[in-house]
């Protein structure tokens, strides 16, 4: 299936923290990439996002960071400004070049010490580990302490993680790369099964979030306690609207995987950059655009199920590979 390093200039590093299961991923490009960003959660932590919008300044980004350990992930940020600076690599100014990262966290403070989280060491060596030969997937980064399915309470969730995809049309090329710590569940969208989310009350079977709310189920608040976090990248040369718009169409591919999204609980977050690696020339902008948004759609569904499939569980906090059936989603 490939990752979203098969785009030439990407790197991909993880840092995971040993003492709890949290951490950071860095998307680094160092050339330099054009990038948008659609958020719908409701419950974002966010930084430099307002920088992606078409109408503002700054052209292009050298790294995007997801993090775990909410709002206070954001410092890790820090962490991977200074190992861009310290090889020259940012916007241009009068005192010098200023690295340009946005960053975005998701809630993974319910796993063992709350006051562990990622700060700059973490961005710092997450951006020393990175490399472009894709990336490891599971519990690793800002998947360490992800988690899915809380919608009736978290001692009934399951592990999440980070997955990663790439596909192809033609010499048009779309990775993605995401960490799923959802509130719902996350479903096959080719069949409709459920492969990690909120477990029923034996703690070993499935409930179906979607069905049991249909039922009158009441949930739990988890507040902003959960949020999925993703980045797509293309070797197709984009401008800053048309690579937002990327990211928007992307969010359908959440949509699809995660059952249900985008809540009042999330802080749901697509990142999109284009390298410019690949000229299309004379093709018609919306032809390049629609088929892009749909191989970006499918790339971020598809590395949910990645994310969830290569999840490795925790005392009392399941995985996919420890459950024997996924049960039909009945949304």
């Amino acid at each position: 299936m490939g990752s979203i390093c098969d785009i030439a200039g990407v790197k991909i590093g993880h840092y995971t923290d040993p003492r709890r299961p949290t951490g950071c991923t860095v998307v680094m490009v160092e050339g330099g990439a054009v990038a948008g960003v659609d958020v719908r959660g409701s419950a974002p932590g966010t930084r430099e996002t307002d920088l992606l919008n078409p109408v503002n300044t700054v052209e292009k980004i050298n790294a995007i960071l997801l993090s775990g350990g909410s709002a206070f992930g954001l410092e890790a940020a820090s962490g991977v400004m200074k190992f861009l600076e310290e090889r020259g690599i940012g916007y241009p100014t009068g005192a010098g070049r200023v690295p340009i990262v946005p960053a975005a966290v998701l809630y993974d403070l319910n796993l063992g010490d709350p006051t562990i989280r990622p700060g700059l060491q973490a961005g710092y060596e997450a951006c020393r580990q990175a490399n472009p030969e894709g990336c490891q997937e599971g519990n690793f980064g800002a998947g360490a302490g992800a988690t899915v399915g809380k919608l009736f309470g978290f001692e009934f969730g399951m592990k999440g993680g980070v997955g990663t995809v790439s596909l192809r049309a033609g010499p048009w090329l779309v990775g993605a790369i995401v960490a799923v710590n959802c509130s719902g569940d996350v479903v096959d969208p080719a069949t409709g099964r459920i492969l990690a989310g909120a477990r029923s009350s034996d703690r070993k079977t499935l409930r179906g979030s979607v069905a049991s709310i249909k039922r009158g189920e009441p949930i739990c608040r988890p507040l902003g306690e959960n949020t999925t976090l993703a980045v797509l990248g293309t070797n197709v040369q984009l401008n800053k609207a048309e690579v937002t718009k990327l990211a928007q169409m992307g969010q359908d591919g959440l949509a699809r995987a995660i059952h249900p999204a985008h809540t009042h609980y999330d802080g749901d977050a697509v990142f999109a950059l284009s390298t410019g690696e690949y000229f299309v020339g004379t093709i018609p902008r919306v032809e390049i655009l629609t088929t892009l948004g749909i191989l970006a759609a499918e790339a971020v569904s598809q590395a949910i199920l990645r994310a969830v499939s290569h999840a490795k569980g925790l005392p009392n906090l399941p995985a996919h590979a420890d459950l024997t059936e996924g049960k039909p989603d009945a949304n």
